[in-house]
């Protein structure tokens, strides 16, 4: 039994990052007693089981669709979390559970990268954000913080907030950065997309896909086709890694 357990809950892991690139960190870096695991969760309400089965556990990442519901298992969230509304990191001592979020920190420092390569890209630059769960919170909160209008766009009637069927050529001209926050694309499933109007997309816009695997999605690849500039989840993914393993280091 490793001394130091870490770990991925979610519903379903079978394509994770998350495992491959911690255990080759502890390799490369010498740390024999550290291991990480994925903890496929049908319910979230087998997570204390889990915790009593796992005492060595010091730290956990938690994604789809958990990021909202782990929340009220927790017993302090750190000030970003509770902003954002959604936690992807957990850090566990003496049986304590505090809730972080470093999704906000991977989008906006790869978001921020992506626009420095295009060159005054940021200027009057307007948002559309597909998807409401637990990692558009995170998103949302980034463009709040560096000044970029948005709007959100879901498949559900919701008040303020866009269905597909309402994106035409005038939102789709005015909104030039387009955020994919949904798992559409996503292996296995790798022919799905969110549903927007690719026609109305040219060369002055910008698509990031929070998805990585594939490295280019079907969203990825329709904008392509229409010039459009495209950014995938990887470098997010590193980063928001690096800044967990910190967390549970700190």
């Amino acid at each position: 039994m490793p001394l130091y357990l870490y770990g991925l809950i979610g519903y379903p892991l079978s394509h994770s990052f998350s495992k491959r690139y911690f255990n080759e960190k502890f390799r490369r870096e010498g740390l024999e007693d550290y291991h990480y695991e994925l903890f496929p969760l049908e319910k979230i309400e087998a997570l204390p089981a889990l915790l009593k089965a796992h005492p060595n556990l010091r730290g956990l990442n938690v994604t789809i669709p958990y990021k909202q519901q782990v929340m009220s298992y927790l017993d302090k969230l750190e000030e970003g979390a509770a902003s954002v509304g959604a936690v992807n990191t957990i850090k566990i001592r003496e049986g304590r559970l505090t809730g972080y979020n470093t999704d906000v920190y991977g989008f906006e420092r790869s978001l921020r990268q992506f626009l420095k390569d295009k060159e005054g890209a940021i200027a009057g630059l307007q948002a559309l954000v597909l998807g409401t769960g637990g990692a558009s919170k995170a998103v949302a909160y980034v463009l709040q913080k560096m000044g970029i209008p948005f709007q959100l766009v879901s498949r559900n009637n919701k008040p303020e907030i866009l269905t597909y069927q309402k994106l035409n050529e005038t939102l789709m001209q005015d909104h030039r950065l387009i955020i994919n926050t949904t798992p559409l694309g996503m292996l296995p499933k790798v022919e799905t997309y969110p549903e927007i109007p690719f026609q109305y997309i040219g060369p002055q816009h910008l698509l990031y896909d929070l998805v990585y695997n594939p490295e280019k999605t079907a969203f990825m690849a329709r904008g392509s086709q229409q010039g459009a500039a495209v950014h995938n989840g990887l470098a997010m993914l590193h980063l928001q890694a690096e800044k967990a393993w910190e967390i549970w280091n700190s």
